[in-house]
Protein backbone atom coordinates (compact mmCIF):
# COMPACT_ATOMS: atom_id res chain seq x y z
CA UNK A 1 0.00 0.00 0.00
CA UNK A 2 2.69 2.47 0.80
CA UNK A 3 4.65 1.88 -2.49
CA UNK A 4 1.13 2.12 -4.16
CA UNK A 5 0.91 5.49 -2.49
CA UNK A 6 4.25 6.85 -3.02
CA UNK A 7 4.28 5.99 -7.10
CA UNK A 8 0.91 6.22 -8.14
CA UNK A 9 -1.09 8.84 -6.17
CA UNK A 10 2.19 11.26 -4.73
CA UNK A 11 4.09 10.24 -7.95
CA UNK A 12 7.45 9.47 -6.06
CA UNK A 13 10.00 7.24 -7.60
CA UNK A 14 9.96 3.88 -5.78
CA UNK A 15 13.03 1.61 -6.62
CA UNK A 16 13.90 -1.27 -4.56
CA UNK A 17 15.61 -4.52 -5.33
CA UNK A 18 13.61 -7.93 -5.94
CA UNK A 19 14.48 -10.74 -3.54
CA UNK A 20 13.15 -13.93 -5.06
CA UNK A 21 15.09 -16.59 -3.11
CA UNK A 22 12.46 -17.08 -0.35
CA UNK A 23 8.26 -17.43 -0.53
CA UNK A 24 8.02 -14.24 1.50
CA UNK A 25 11.07 -12.59 -1.03
CA UNK A 26 8.67 -13.56 -4.48
CA UNK A 27 5.69 -12.42 -3.30
CA UNK A 28 7.20 -8.94 -2.54
CA UNK A 29 9.10 -9.08 -5.73
CA UNK A 30 5.92 -9.83 -7.52
CA UNK A 31 3.91 -7.25 -6.05
CA UNK A 32 6.96 -4.93 -6.58
CA UNK A 33 7.19 -5.70 -10.18
CA UNK A 34 3.34 -5.19 -11.20
CA UNK A 35 3.59 -1.80 -9.32
CA UNK A 36 6.45 -0.82 -11.91
CA UNK A 37 4.49 -2.12 -14.48
CA UNK A 38 0.94 -0.44 -13.77
CA UNK A 39 2.89 3.04 -13.38
CA UNK A 40 4.68 2.32 -16.95
CA UNK A 41 1.26 1.26 -18.62
CA UNK A 42 -0.49 4.79 -16.98
CA UNK A 43 -3.67 4.70 -18.75
CA UNK A 44 -3.44 3.36 -22.16
CA UNK A 45 -6.11 0.65 -21.51
CA UNK A 46 -8.66 3.17 -20.34
CA UNK A 47 -7.77 5.95 -23.00
CA UNK A 48 -8.14 2.46 -25.52
CA UNK A 49 -11.56 2.32 -24.22
CA UNK A 50 -12.86 5.98 -24.71
CA UNK A 51 -11.70 5.87 -28.17
CA UNK A 52 -13.24 2.66 -29.43
CA UNK A 53 -16.56 3.82 -27.06
CA UNK A 54 -16.62 7.38 -28.77
CA UNK A 55 -16.68 5.70 -32.17
CA UNK A 56 -18.90 3.57 -31.10
CA UNK A 57 -21.58 6.15 -29.92
CA UNK A 58 -23.52 6.08 -32.97
CA UNK A 59 -27.52 6.01 -33.83
CA UNK A 60 -27.26 2.31 -34.89
CA UNK A 61 -30.92 1.97 -36.47
CA UNK A 62 -29.65 4.52 -39.24
CA UNK A 63 -26.61 2.08 -40.10
CA UNK A 64 -26.26 -0.81 -42.83
CA UNK A 65 -24.84 -3.60 -42.45
CA UNK A 66 -21.53 -2.82 -43.59
CA UNK A 67 -21.53 0.50 -42.14
CA UNK A 68 -21.91 -1.06 -38.66
CA UNK A 69 -18.76 -3.63 -39.59
CA UNK A 70 -16.80 -0.44 -40.32
CA UNK A 71 -17.58 1.55 -37.42
CA UNK A 72 -16.35 -1.97 -35.44
CA UNK A 73 -12.98 -1.89 -37.07
CA UNK A 74 -12.95 1.58 -36.98
CA UNK A 75 -13.23 1.28 -32.91
CA UNK A 76 -10.98 -1.67 -32.88
CA UNK A 77 -8.08 -0.07 -34.67
CA UNK A 78 -8.44 3.41 -32.73
CA UNK A 79 -8.14 1.48 -29.55
CA UNK A 80 -5.19 -0.69 -31.03
CA UNK A 81 -3.57 2.23 -31.45
CA UNK A 82 -3.62 3.05 -27.86
CA UNK A 83 -2.91 -0.35 -26.16
CA UNK A 84 0.40 -0.82 -29.10
CA UNK A 85 2.56 1.69 -26.47
CA UNK A 86 1.97 -0.90 -23.72
CA UNK A 87 4.53 -3.50 -24.97
CA UNK A 88 7.24 -0.58 -25.27
CA UNK A 89 6.71 0.95 -22.03
CA UNK A 90 7.31 -2.05 -20.08
CA UNK A 91 10.55 -2.95 -21.70
CA UNK A 92 12.37 -0.65 -19.33
CA UNK A 93 11.00 -1.82 -15.81
CA UNK A 94 11.03 -5.53 -17.25
CA UNK A 95 14.98 -4.86 -18.48
CA UNK A 96 15.86 -3.80 -14.99
CA UNK A 97 13.68 -6.43 -12.75
CA UNK A 98 15.52 -9.27 -15.42
CA UNK A 99 19.29 -8.04 -13.95
CA UNK A 100 17.59 -8.25 -10.39
CA UNK A 101 16.29 -11.45 -10.89
CA UNK A 102 19.21 -13.28 -11.96
CA UNK A 103 21.48 -10.98 -9.49
CA UNK A 104 19.30 -12.23 -6.55
CA UNK A 105 18.81 -15.62 -7.57
CA UNK A 106 23.16 -15.99 -8.28
CA UNK A 107 23.51 -14.38 -4.53
CA UNK A 108 20.89 -16.92 -2.93
CA UNK A 109 22.43 -20.27 -4.84
CA UNK A 110 25.83 -18.62 -3.51
CA UNK A 111 24.69 -18.20 0.29
CA UNK A 112 22.45 -20.40 0.79
CA UNK A 113 22.98 -23.23 -1.24
CA UNK A 114 26.51 -22.76 -1.18
CA UNK A 115 27.30 -23.45 -4.79
CA UNK A 116 30.92 -22.64 -5.49
CA UNK A 117 30.37 -19.70 -8.69
CA UNK A 118 30.98 -16.34 -9.51
CA UNK A 119 29.67 -12.92 -8.32
CA UNK A 120 29.47 -12.20 -11.64
CA UNK A 121 26.76 -13.01 -14.64
CA UNK A 122 27.96 -15.65 -17.31
CA UNK A 123 26.49 -15.65 -20.94
CA UNK A 124 24.03 -17.99 -20.08
CA UNK A 125 22.88 -15.50 -17.23
CA UNK A 126 23.13 -12.37 -20.04
CA UNK A 127 20.73 -14.73 -22.24
CA UNK A 128 18.13 -15.55 -19.75
CA UNK A 129 18.22 -11.64 -19.20
CA UNK A 130 17.18 -10.80 -22.49
CA UNK A 131 15.16 -13.78 -23.21
CA UNK A 132 12.58 -12.97 -20.69
CA UNK A 133 12.14 -9.45 -21.47
CA UNK A 134 11.89 -9.97 -25.09
CA UNK A 135 8.90 -13.03 -24.66
CA UNK A 136 7.24 -11.25 -22.30
CA UNK A 137 6.75 -8.59 -24.47
CA UNK A 138 5.61 -10.38 -26.54
CA UNK A 139 3.21 -12.28 -24.48
CA UNK A 140 1.80 -8.79 -23.62
CA UNK A 141 1.05 -8.22 -26.96
CA UNK A 142 -0.37 -11.16 -27.75
CA UNK A 143 -2.56 -10.58 -24.83
CA UNK A 144 -4.15 -7.29 -25.40
CA UNK A 145 -4.39 -8.49 -29.47
CA UNK A 146 -6.65 -10.94 -28.01
CA UNK A 147 -8.48 -8.67 -26.12
CA UNK A 148 -9.21 -6.30 -28.70
CA UNK A 149 -10.58 -9.49 -30.45
CA UNK A 150 -12.75 -10.62 -28.23
CA UNK A 151 -14.22 -6.89 -27.32
CA UNK A 152 -14.95 -7.17 -30.89
CA UNK A 153 -16.86 -10.10 -31.23
CA UNK A 154 -18.85 -8.92 -28.40
CA UNK A 155 -19.02 -5.36 -29.80
CA UNK A 156 -21.15 -7.01 -33.14
CA UNK A 157 -23.05 -9.28 -30.96
CA UNK A 158 -24.21 -6.97 -28.73
CA UNK A 159 -25.28 -3.89 -31.71
CA UNK A 160 -26.96 -6.91 -33.93
CA UNK A 161 -29.20 -8.34 -30.73
CA UNK A 162 -29.70 -4.22 -29.55
CA UNK A 163 -31.35 -3.76 -32.92
CA UNK A 164 -33.48 -6.69 -32.68
CA UNK A 165 -34.46 -5.87 -29.64
CA UNK A 166 -35.46 -2.64 -30.69
CA UNK A 167 -33.13 -0.72 -28.23
CA UNK A 168 -32.00 2.86 -28.48
CA UNK A 169 -28.99 4.71 -29.24
CA UNK A 170 -27.73 4.97 -25.66
CA UNK A 171 -28.68 1.26 -24.38
CA UNK A 172 -26.56 0.08 -27.41
CA UNK A 173 -23.83 2.86 -26.13
CA UNK A 174 -24.19 1.90 -22.63
CA UNK A 175 -23.84 -2.24 -23.62
CA UNK A 176 -21.00 -0.91 -25.59
CA UNK A 177 -18.58 0.58 -22.99
CA UNK A 178 -19.40 -2.01 -20.01
CA UNK A 179 -17.68 -4.68 -22.68
CA UNK A 180 -15.14 -2.36 -23.84
CA UNK A 181 -13.99 -1.97 -19.61
CA UNK A 182 -14.01 -5.61 -18.97
CA UNK A 183 -12.13 -6.38 -21.95
CA UNK A 184 -9.91 -3.63 -21.61
CA UNK A 185 -9.79 -2.31 -18.06
CA UNK A 186 -11.05 -4.61 -15.58
CA UNK A 187 -8.56 -7.60 -16.28
CA UNK A 188 -5.96 -4.92 -16.10
CA UNK A 189 -5.16 -5.43 -12.51
CA UNK A 190 -4.62 -8.62 -11.39
CA UNK A 191 -3.23 -9.48 -15.07
CA UNK A 192 0.58 -7.16 -14.21
CA UNK A 193 0.68 -9.23 -10.90
CA UNK A 194 0.32 -12.72 -13.07
CA UNK A 195 2.82 -11.08 -15.50
CA UNK A 196 5.02 -10.16 -13.04
CA UNK A 197 4.92 -13.68 -11.40
CA UNK A 198 5.56 -15.34 -14.54
CA UNK A 199 8.42 -13.38 -15.37
CA UNK A 200 9.97 -13.28 -12.36
CA UNK A 201 9.67 -16.93 -11.63
CA UNK A 202 10.55 -18.44 -15.51
CA UNK A 203 13.90 -15.71 -14.80
CA UNK A 204 15.01 -17.69 -11.44
CA UNK A 205 14.44 -21.02 -13.05
CA UNK A 206 16.45 -20.19 -16.12
CA UNK A 207 19.05 -18.66 -13.57
CA UNK A 208 18.89 -21.40 -11.45
CA UNK A 209 19.87 -23.90 -13.96
CA UNK A 210 22.68 -21.24 -15.23
CA UNK A 211 23.70 -21.33 -11.53
CA UNK A 212 23.53 -25.42 -11.26
CA UNK A 213 25.77 -25.58 -14.50
CA UNK A 214 28.36 -23.28 -13.34
CA UNK A 215 28.99 -25.32 -10.32
CA UNK A 216 28.92 -28.65 -11.78
CA UNK A 217 25.28 -29.58 -10.39
CA UNK A 218 24.09 -32.49 -12.70
CA UNK A 219 20.46 -32.98 -11.15
CA UNK A 220 17.78 -30.45 -9.23
CA UNK A 221 14.89 -30.70 -6.97
CA UNK A 222 11.80 -29.25 -7.35
CA UNK A 223 10.57 -27.48 -3.94
CA UNK A 224 6.97 -25.87 -3.31
CA UNK A 225 5.63 -23.85 -0.57
CA UNK A 226 3.45 -26.38 1.25
CA UNK A 227 0.80 -23.98 2.75
CA UNK A 228 -2.65 -23.14 1.99
CA UNK A 229 -2.04 -21.64 -1.28
CA UNK A 230 -0.29 -24.40 -2.64
CA UNK A 231 -1.57 -25.99 -5.97
CA UNK A 232 -2.36 -29.08 -6.61
CA UNK A 233 0.17 -29.45 -9.75
CA UNK A 234 2.63 -28.18 -7.44
CA UNK A 235 1.92 -30.53 -4.75
CA UNK A 236 2.40 -33.38 -7.30
CA UNK A 237 5.54 -31.96 -8.42
CA UNK A 238 7.24 -31.16 -5.34
CA UNK A 239 10.43 -33.44 -4.43
CA UNK A 240 10.66 -34.66 -7.90
CA UNK A 241 14.01 -34.43 -9.58
CA UNK A 242 15.38 -33.39 -13.35
CA UNK A 243 18.44 -33.06 -15.22
CA UNK A 244 20.16 -29.85 -15.64
CA UNK A 245 21.86 -30.09 -18.59
CA UNK A 246 18.31 -31.24 -20.08
CA UNK A 247 16.70 -28.02 -18.48
CA UNK A 248 19.07 -25.90 -20.18
CA UNK A 249 18.83 -27.83 -23.57
CA UNK A 250 15.08 -26.76 -23.05
CA UNK A 251 15.89 -23.04 -22.09
CA UNK A 252 18.27 -22.98 -25.63
CA UNK A 253 15.01 -24.18 -27.56
CA UNK A 254 12.30 -21.75 -26.36
CA UNK A 255 15.34 -19.21 -26.94
CA UNK A 256 14.77 -19.33 -30.22
CA UNK A 257 10.85 -19.01 -30.55
CA UNK A 258 9.32 -15.92 -31.49
CA UNK A 259 5.59 -16.88 -30.97
CA UNK A 260 4.00 -17.04 -27.80
CA UNK A 261 2.20 -20.13 -28.64
CA UNK A 262 5.19 -21.85 -29.33
CA UNK A 263 6.66 -20.78 -26.24
CA UNK A 264 3.64 -22.10 -24.72
CA UNK A 265 4.06 -25.36 -26.35
CA UNK A 266 7.64 -26.14 -25.08
CA UNK A 267 7.01 -24.97 -21.60
CA UNK A 268 2.74 -25.47 -21.10
CA UNK A 269 1.33 -24.89 -17.66
CA UNK A 270 -0.42 -27.95 -15.34
CA UNK A 271 -3.86 -27.40 -15.15
CA UNK A 272 -6.61 -29.58 -12.88
CA UNK A 273 -9.67 -31.05 -14.11
CA UNK A 274 -12.57 -33.30 -12.80
CA UNK A 275 -13.28 -36.26 -15.49
CA UNK A 276 -16.92 -35.12 -16.43
CA UNK A 277 -17.41 -38.81 -17.19
CA UNK A 278 -16.27 -40.21 -13.59
CA UNK A 279 -15.79 -37.43 -11.44
CA UNK A 280 -11.89 -37.75 -11.08
CA UNK A 281 -9.57 -34.79 -10.49
CA UNK A 282 -6.48 -35.19 -12.76
CA UNK A 283 -4.01 -32.93 -13.60
CA UNK A 284 -2.67 -32.57 -17.23
CA UNK A 285 -0.84 -30.49 -19.90
CA UNK A 286 -1.94 -29.83 -23.42
CA UNK A 287 0.20 -30.79 -26.08
CA UNK A 288 -0.74 -29.01 -29.42
CA UNK A 289 -4.19 -30.56 -29.79
CA UNK A 290 -3.37 -33.24 -27.22
CA UNK A 291 -4.39 -33.73 -23.65
CA UNK A 292 -1.39 -35.26 -21.82
CA UNK A 293 -2.49 -36.68 -18.33
CA UNK A 294 0.34 -36.55 -15.81
CA UNK A 295 -1.50 -37.78 -12.16
CA UNK A 296 -4.99 -38.45 -10.86
CA UNK A 297 -5.60 -36.95 -7.54
CA UNK A 298 -6.36 -39.89 -4.79
CA UNK A 299 -6.25 -37.48 -2.08
CA UNK A 300 -6.50 -33.47 -1.68
CA UNK A 301 -4.41 -31.66 0.34
CA UNK A 302 -5.88 -28.72 -0.99
CA UNK A 303 -6.22 -25.97 1.85
CA UNK A 304 -3.27 -27.41 4.10
CA UNK A 305 0.22 -27.33 5.54
CA UNK A 306 2.91 -29.28 4.87
CA UNK A 307 1.06 -32.31 3.00
CA UNK A 308 1.81 -32.82 -1.00
CA UNK A 309 -1.59 -35.33 -0.98
CA UNK A 310 -1.78 -38.38 -2.92
CA UNK A 311 -1.23 -38.79 -6.65
CA UNK A 312 -1.78 -41.62 -9.19
CA UNK A 313 1.39 -40.88 -11.36
CA UNK A 314 0.90 -41.07 -14.93
CA UNK A 315 3.69 -40.21 -16.48
CA UNK A 316 7.35 -40.68 -15.79
CA UNK A 317 9.70 -38.53 -14.81
CA UNK A 318 11.30 -38.92 -17.96
CA UNK A 319 8.05 -38.13 -19.52
CA UNK A 320 7.40 -34.84 -17.23
CA UNK A 321 10.88 -33.53 -18.36
CA UNK A 322 9.71 -34.33 -22.34
CA UNK A 323 6.11 -32.34 -22.11
CA UNK A 324 8.44 -29.29 -20.49
CA UNK A 325 7.11 -29.48 -16.77
CA UNK A 326 10.76 -30.03 -15.58
CA UNK A 327 10.65 -26.54 -13.96
CA UNK A 328 8.75 -23.93 -12.68
CA UNK A 329 6.34 -21.68 -12.64
CA UNK A 330 3.72 -23.91 -13.58
CA UNK A 331 0.73 -21.77 -13.36
CA UNK A 332 -0.14 -18.45 -12.61
CA UNK A 333 1.64 -17.10 -9.36
CA UNK A 334 3.64 -20.31 -9.19
CA UNK A 335 5.88 -19.78 -5.93
CA UNK A 336 7.54 -23.21 -6.45
CA UNK A 337 11.23 -23.13 -7.03
CA UNK A 338 14.38 -25.55 -7.24
CA UNK A 339 17.19 -26.93 -5.26
CA UNK A 340 20.72 -27.77 -6.40
CA UNK A 341 20.97 -32.19 -5.48
CA UNK A 342 24.19 -32.60 -4.55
Amino acid sequence: MADTLLGDVLRLPVAKALDVGTAAGMDRAVALLAARLRRAVGRADVDAMREAVAILDVDWRATTAAQRRRLVAQALEAAGRQTAVIPSRIQSPLGDAAEEVVASTRSHARREQGLAIAARFNAVDRRVAQHIVRTQGNFVRDEYGRRLDTFGEEARRLVAEGLEAGLGRSDIAESLERAARGALIERAPFYWEVVASHFIGQGRSFSQMSSYAEAGIRRYRIEAVLDEATTQACRFLHGKTFSVGEALQRFERVESLERPEDVKQELPWVRERLDADTGRAFLYVNRGSQEMRLAEVLRSAAGTRDDVGEFRTLASDRQLADAGVGFPPYHGLCRTTTLAVT
